[in-house]
């Protein structure tokens, strides 16, 4: 029998991350293995705002909330395995490398997001991430990115 890893609902995430509506962008992250890897899932809908011109009539979810997606992932795999619920964690882009769009994402998808540590350990500020997101086992992007983890308890 294989040990359950941890898992991060909606309550927990909200406990992790600042963001907030229109800008949390992931609904759950399962699969946690301390920092070094964690699978998040985002349900994509119709009635989020970034639709309404982006496009009208074929909406697209743009490539910069997926790579947002993606490193929201990263933080609340960090921020479960550090215990930082409720400690007002944030964290800042530093750097987007080898970003790279392979396919739509839309509404009706479920995007899940495979990342993944490179670099980066508790009580470190700088770390780095390598993530995968996809839609039924096809890569929609891909990227890797370097964040400031602000990780102060107060």
């Amino acid at each position: 029998m294989t040990e359950q890893l941890p898992s991060a609902d909606i309550q927990m995430i909200q406990r992790i991350l600042p963001h907030r509506y229109p800008f949390l962008l992931v609904d759950r992250v399962e699969q946690i293995n301390g920092t070094t890897s964690a699978v998040g899932l985002k349900n994509v809908t119709v009635n989020e705002p970034h639709f309404q011109g982006h496009f009208p009539g074929k909406p697209i979810m743009p490539g910069v909330t997926i790579v947002e997606a993606m490193a929201q992932t990263a933080a609340v795999m960090v921020g479960v395995t550090m215990g930082m619920a409720d400690k007002n964690m944030l964290v800042y882009f530093m750097a987007i490398d080898r970003c790279k769009f392979r396919r739509m994402v839309v509404p009706g998808d479920v995007l899940r997001m495979d990342m993944t540590t490179v670099r980066g350990k508790p009580g470190g500020k700088v770390w780095k991430f390598s993530g995968v997101a996809s839609v039924d086992g096809e890569m929609a992007a891909e990227a890797e990115f370097t964040a400031m983890m602000d990780l102060t308890q107060e």
